[in-house]
């Protein structure tokens, strides 16, 4: 156990409420309450996982799209899933997450720089399991990131984002004589100024989807199967009240 690195964690406050080896744990930034969203996502994502693949993830890769400081791509790992990549466009981040690794043990872990935005599937490669947890309303092309994940993905994505509400209709396309149906909405929120802030997304730009959009978008990009994930009794407010929603995508 290093000691010295133990003490460097435990002297700020971070996104995540980590066990740390020593029996301690970090101290969260988040106002009371709201840290929920990681509990319920956690929740969320265990329950998934374990009807898919059973109770451990040996023999699986992983990707974490947006890991922020690693903890949900360290919960794979500690399932079984190696390697693990964490992908994050905050340098800061990926420097967070790497010395959590190094205090937690998550020896499959690595991390790296990338602008998912901008992003290839060439630049990450094929996993077996893909999350994008947090994402998805931070980017001002949503449908784009849709596509790179299910290039990524071999076998199943897992995805939570927050949602605007859903409104459907038929519309004029070209002329009154040619109408089509509107299937969903995004809903665009402004984040401009607003980019140094660590859960901020770094285009200022954000195209927020309903629930019933992403579910459409899902099966459009390429997943043959797409499943909304239940939040557990006493969940987030945000998911249990459908302003947040949970995904798990397959391949087949």
């Amino acid at each position: 156990m290093d000691k010295a690195l133990l003490e460097r964690i435990r002297a700020r406050k971070w996104f995540y409420q980590f066990d740390l080896p020593d029996g301690t744990r970090t101290e969260c930034y988040l106002p009371p309450g709201v840290e929920g969203v990681h509990t319920t996502r956690l929740a969320m994502l265990d329950e998934a996982l374990a009807r898919r693949f059973g109770p451990s993830l040996q023999g699986n890769t992983a990707v974490d799209l947006a890991c922020h400081e690693g903890y949900f791509a360290f919960h794979l790992a500690r399932r079984g899933a190696s390697p693990v990549l964490g992908l994050d466009a905050r340098p800061e981040h990926v420097a967070d997450a790497t010395m959590m690794a190094g205090a937690v043990g998550a020896t499959a872990f690595s991390a790296r720089v990338i602008d998912l935005e901008q992003a290839k599937a060439a630049d990450i490669g094929t996993h077996d399991i893909t999350l994008m947890l947090g994402l998805l309303y931070h980017l001002e092309n949503p449908v784009r990131a849709l596509r790179l994940a299910r290039a990524v993905t071999r076998k199943a994505l897992y995805l939570e984002t927050q949602v605007v509400p859903h409104m459907t209709a038929m519309v004029d396309w070209g002329s009154y004589a040619f109408q089509r149906r509107m299937v969903g909405v995004f809903g665009i929120v402004d984040e401009i100024g607003e980019e140094h802030a660590p859960e901020a997304g770094v285009g200022g730009i954000c195209l927020a989807p309903s629930i019933e959009s992403l579910e459409w978008l899902l099966r459009k990009v390429g997943f043959a199967s797409v499943e909304r994930l239940v939040p557990p009794a006493g969940g987030y407010e945000q998911h249990v009240g459908e302003k947040r929603a949970m995904f798990a995508a397959y391949v087949d």
